[in-house]
């Protein structure tokens, strides 16, 4: 490759992101400076909260600013380096962006970690990066699921999802997912070994819940809000946990969704709603990979990433987290 193709955020989203949101440009392939070292992008990770780094406004991370790169989770190989820590021919992975080559380490203010050898780069981006382990630290720490409690996980065919629900089911729980979609439904249950799987798009998610969890909902692990949290908070147990992940039906709301009409029940039923982000256990992220690695060679825990083809590809690609396209972790391959 002769240049190196950077797609950037030229205007903000009022809903679903459009085409003339970004604009692809070329550059040169850069060369590392002191400290630096640059790295060939193979897979770029979509993730749902890339939609709030497109806001204008205050988050746990700035703003993407227009004009600059679209910021996003990659894994890549680093083809040229003046840092021991990044040597030619290692993976690494972090916030590269959305560009063909970046550079990390020295003054790039971009930083990544070297994997391992052997971990293959869409299981670093997937199972070992943040989509396991938020699953993770999701149940264990902030959801504290235990055997024989129930687990709800919305949002359970997706990256997240599938994975907190399989972990919910190795510590013991009975998981029931909510899905959109027969099919996705079926894979939850037949191929993960969730206990049982509602599916939103039929309507009446409250009444199927009802007769999921007729005891009611230990932990509820909430990627989606919305509607469906309103219902899972009608069906939580007393002193049940509830761990907010993420809010995705809101998020491509041109105004502020309103907030649930079942809220009181925190008060009622003496629940506990924590929110978190991955960063927050970003010093325990060896062991929630460890445990993760273990279990997966253990056959306990699959992982299933959505690849679609093409660099190219990102800006339409990342409205299928929002549009429910994918199944399992979604990426693209460049």
């Amino acid at each position: 490759m002769t240049s190196n193709r950077r797609i950037l955020l030229a205007e903000r989203p009022v809903e679903m992101f459009t085409e003339s949101c970004f604009e692809v440009v070329e550059a040169p392939i850069p060369e590392p400076g002191a400290g630096e070292a640059v790295v060939q992008v193979q897979y770029l990770s979509l993730d749902p909260t890339m939609r709030g780094w497109a806001r204008d406004e205050p988050s746990y991370l700035p703003p993407v600013q227009l004009g600059d790169v679209m910021r996003g989770g990659a894994a890549g190989r680093v083809v040229a380096s003046n840092n021991p820590s990044y040597p030619v021919g290692a993976c690494v992975m972090g916030l590269l962006g959305w560009q063909e080559y970046a550079v990390v380490g020295g003054n790039s203010g971009t930083l990544a970690n070297v994997l391992p050898d052997g971990i293959d780069l869409v299981d670093a981006l997937s199972l070992y990066g943040s989509t396991g382990v938020t699953a993770y630290f999701g149940v264990l720490d902030i959801g504290q699921a235990k055997e024989g409690e129930t687990l709800v996980v919305s949002g359970a065919a997706g990256g997240v999802g599938s994975i907190a629900g399989q972990i919910g089911k190795i510590l013991g729980c009975r998981v029931v997912g909510i899905a959109g979609g027969e099919e996705k439904c079926r894979w939850v249950v037949d191929e993960l070994g969730f206990d049982d799987c509602i599916d939103y798009k039929q309507g009446g998610v409250g009444a199927a819940l009802q007769e999921a969890c007729p005891e009611g909902i230990d932990v509820y692990f909430d990627n989606v809000g919305g509607d469906i949290l309103d219902a899972a908070l009608e069906h939580m147990k007393d002193f049940g946990r509830i761990v907010a992940c993420g809010m995705i039906s809101g998020y491509n709301s041109a105004e502020r969704p309103p907030g649930p009409r079942n809220i009181f029940r925190i008060v009622t039923k003496r629940l506990r709603m924590q929110g978190f982000i991955v960063i927050d256990f970003l010093p325990r992220f060896p062991e929630a990979a460890l445990q993760l690695g273990v279990w997966a060679a253990e056959g306990k825990i699959q992982n299933r990433v959505h690849v679609v083809d093409g660099f190219l590809a990102a800006p339409s690609a990342i409205n299928m987290l929002f549009t429910g396209e994918n199944t399992g972790k979604l990426v693209v391959k460049l």
